[in-house]
């Protein structure tokens, strides 16, 4: 089964056809794109829109979530070098 429809592929096409001829731009700046990826995401974004079959764009993990990982990355650290410190102290 293919993920992306054949009238979404038309539209990256597009656009991608469109940044190399360096007529495409972008939203409500309307300045012109020069990347790639840009413009790729521009013809899915606008698949989309149509209601066209394209994959959900992936979520960003949340500051939240990030934040958590990181604490519990340093309490780990931390805790390792007072363990080193405590078998150093009981050595001499």
């Amino acid at each position: 089964m293919a993920k992306y429809s054949k009238t979404a592929a038309k539209k990256v096409a597009r656009a991608v056809k469109k940044a190399k001829a360096g007529t495409l731009r972008s939203g409500r700046s309307k300045k012109k794109v020069t990347s790639r990826k840009q413009a790729i995401a521009i013809g899915l974004s606008e698949a989309r829109a149509e209601g066209k079959k394209v994959p959900k764009v992936p979520k960003a993990p949340k500051k939240a979530a990030k934040k958590m990982v990181k604490k519990a990355a340093a309490k780990k650290k931390t805790a390792k070098k007072t363990k080193k410190m405590k078998k150093a102290s009981k050595k001499s």
